[in-house]
C-alpha cells in the first residue's frame, strides 16, 4: 500500500530514520515523502534517492510564508519564513522521483502574531497560484493543505476555471465541502484521524467525516498518515511512521464494509492513478 503523504526527512526521525524505512520495506509500504519549504523539499528529494519505494513532493508549505510560532500535539516550533523560489523548486523538479507539488494550500489556523489575517490570507493565495502554475509546467499534480479556510480555497480553486489534478491532504472536513472538492477533480487523503473515536463533547464532526468516508467515490480516495503526525488510535501517544497507514485502510474497509484487502488494492491504483510516476 502506499503512504501518500509523511514527513520521513523531519528531525524527529534523526536517530532511527533508517530502521522506520527498513520497517516500511518489510511491510511493503510506499511512501510519498512530502516537502513544506526548501530545506525540506531537498531532503525529501535526496532521501527518495536512496530507495526504490520512496518517492517526494517538493513545495511551500502556507505557514512558512511567515515566521510563526506553531504548537502541535506532536511537536512545537517556530515556522522560518520563505518566497516561492521556482528556480530552487525547479532543479529538485529533474528528479524522477518527484510526483508532486506541495504540500500548498490556504492555512487560518496558525496565524503569525500581529499581522492582519487579510493580508496574510492574501500572500497564501498568491504563492498557491504560483505553486499552481510551476504544478502545470511540470505536469505534476498538487498536494493541497487546508486548515480553517475550505471556503477560501474553494474560491480561489474554483476561479482557475479547470479540473485540477491533485489531493487534499487530511481531510477533515465535512460532506458539503468534499462534494465540491470532487467535482473539481480532486482526491481526497485521509489520516489516522478517521481511526479516533467521536468527541464525547462535540461528535458532530466526527460523525460528518465518517459520512464523506462512506459517500467519497472508491476511486478518489488516499490514504495517508501525515508522519510524525495524527498516529492512529491503535498507536495514539506515539510518533506516527509511515506504515501505520495500514490501520486507515482497516478503518476505511469497516466504515464502507468491504474487504480490507480491496481497500488496499483500490487505494494503491488510485495512488498511481494520481501520481503517475510511482511504479
Amino acid at each position: 500500500m502506499m503512504d501518500t503523504h509523511c514527513h520521513l526527512q523531519f528531525n524527529v526521525y534523526n536517530k532511527d530514520r533508517e530502521e522506520v524505512i527498513k520497517k516500511c520495506a518489510e511491510k511493503n509500504t510506499v511512501c510519498n515523502i512530502v516537502g513544506t519549504q526548501k530545506d525540506t523539499s531537498r531532503l525529501a528529494v535526496e532521501l527518495a534517492g536512496f530507495h526504490d519505494f520512496l518517492y517526494a513532493t517538493i513545495g511551500l508549505h502556507p505557514i512558512h510564508l511567515f515566521s510563526a510560532e506553531v504548537d502541535e500535539e506532536e511537536m512545537s516550533f517556530k515556522s522560518r519564513e520563505e518566497n516561492f523560489d521556482e528556480a530552487y523548486y525547479g532543479e529538485l523538479a529533474k528528479s524522477k522521483k518527484v510526483i508532486a507539488i506541495g504540500e500548498c494550500g490556504l492555512e487560518l489556523f496558525h496565524l503569525p502574531v500581529g499581522l492582519n489575517p487579510d493580508d496574510v490570507l492574501k500572500k497564501q493565495k498568491e504563492v498557491f497560484i504560483q505553486q499552481y502554475n510551476f504544478a502545470q509546467k511540470y505536469s505534476l499534480p498538487l498536494v493541497i493543505h487546508v486548515r480553517d479556510a475550505h471556503e477560501q480555497m474553494l474560491e480561489l480553486l474554483k476561479s482557475l476555471n479547470t479540473k485540477i489534478s491533485g489531493v487534499m491532504h487530511c481531510y477533515t472536513a465535512g460532506w458539503k465541502y468534499a462534494e465540491q472538492y470532487l467535482n473539481l477533480g480532486l482526491y481526497l487523503g485521509f489520516t489516522g484521524v478517521i481511526t479516533f473515536p467521536p468527541r464525547k463533547s462535540n461528535p458532530g464532526p466526527d460523525t460528518e467525516l465518517r459520512e464523506v468516508v462512506e459517500k467519497c467515490p472508491l476511486d478518489r480516495l488516499l490514504i495517508e498518515t501525515d508522519a510524525p503526525y495524527l498516529a492512529p488510535q491503535a498507536y495514539r501517544g506515539e510518533r506516527c511512521e509511515p506504515w501505520m497507514v495500514t490501520e486507515v485502510a482497516k478503518k476505511i474497509a469497516e466504515i464502507r464494509n468491504m474487504d480490507f484487502a480491496e481497500v488496499v488494492k483500490q487505494t494503491e491504483k488510485n495512488a498511481k492513478q494520481l501520481f503517475s510516476k510511482v511504479v
